[in-house]
């Protein structure tokens, strides 16, 4: 259940950033609104999460799903730019993820 927590608290961080930036700098009632309750709740799951996972593997996991997360939607969304070096970037992360999962297992 701990790792169901943790994804779920890496997804919310994607969405808090996308709505944080669409907040334009919290001058917007709801888009801020949104950006605060997914906060919150990618924190408190987090924090059961780490009830049971050890503090940097999971801390790494989080983190990586919310900047490969918002690289994504930054690219598909928001028209950033997805050239081969950010692209490569963002698989790099991943393998990091996936390699501090294989860590947190053994």
């Amino acid at each position: 259940m701990a790792w169901l927590y943790l994804i779920t608290a890496g997804l919310l961080e994607v969405v808090w950033a996308y709505f944080l930036k669409q907040s334009d700098g919290f001058t917007r009632p709801l888009p801020t609104l949104i950006t605060v309750v997914a906060l919150a709740a990618s924190l408190g799951l987090l924090a059961l999460s780490l009830r049971s996972l050890p503090l940097g593997p999971a801390y790494a996991i989080w983190t990586g799903i919310g900047a490969v997360g918002a690289f994504g939607v930054g690219v598909l969304l928001l028209g950033d730019a997805l050239t081969p070096m950010r692209a490569c970037a963002a698989l790099m992360i991943l393998g990091g993820i996936v390699l501090m999962k294989l860590s947190a297992e053994a």
